[in-house]
């Protein structure tokens, strides 16, 4: 089946991001890709573990004095709230209703451009307010690897999906591009997902001290 072949509803493979060989080896490369992220991720997480409020300074601000839940809870709605949206777009795509798949990327590309603009607003506020910089300790250190890491993760999903949707916005559906997508919401559920962690290990553990 060629991924140019034309289309109708009937016809539609049910799964399209793996009705190819093609989409089936960049489905099986992209877990391999998802392992290498998930050990790096878990090093990051081990080093923030064993650095956490290690600061050359008594009177220098701990976790439990930067942490504010409001502000990192309305954050994590917005990343977790994107995640759900992007499971919308892959509905649509795998119904071959491209614009709706393409509306509700771009709800899902503007709440993740959101919580990116809560955690630049965040950082400025530990190095204003704190002091709390990259080098100010190993803790800072750490935590900006750390929560930085994954926010150029979202940054770049942004990218790869904002690249698509502008690629085949007069293309439309096709079993070519249709694994991109799906790879590219895959990979957006994987930064949700160390989302949850990183909320919970650095945050609330954060917070609780």
């Amino acid at each position: 089946m060629h991924a140019e072949e034309k289309f109708t509803d009937a016809t539609w493979p049910a799964s399209p991001e793996k009705a190819t060989l093609e989409g089936k080896n960049k489905y099986l490369g992209f877990w391999l890709f998802l392992g290498g992220e998930t050990v790096l991720f878990a090093s990051l997480f081990a080093t923030y573990l064993a650095l956490k409020d290690k600061v050359p300074d008594d009177n220098m601000a701990l976790a439990k004095d930067l942490f504010e839940l409001p502000l990192t809870f309305i954050a994590t709605m917005l990343l977790l709230t994107s995640s759900l949206t992007s499971v919308y777009a892959m509905y649509h795509m795998k119904n071959r209703d491209f614009k709706k798949m393409q509306s509700w990327l771009l709800v899902t590309v503007l709440l993740g451009a959101a919580f990116l603009g809560l955690e630049v607003y965040e950082f400025n506020h530990y190095v204003h307010e704190f002091g709390h910089t990259f080098t100010s300790s190993a803790f800072g250190s750490s935590f900006y690897t750390l929560v930085g890491f994954h926010g150029g993760h979202v940054a770049f999903g942004l990218m790869w999906i904002i690249s698509l949707m502008v690629r085949n916005a007069k293309r439309g559906l096709n079993l070519y591009n249709a694994p991109k997508f799906y790879l590219a919401s895959l990979y957006w559920h994987f930064i949700d997902v160390v989302w949850v962690f990183i909320f919970t290990v650095v945050y609330l553990m954060g917070m609780v001290g």
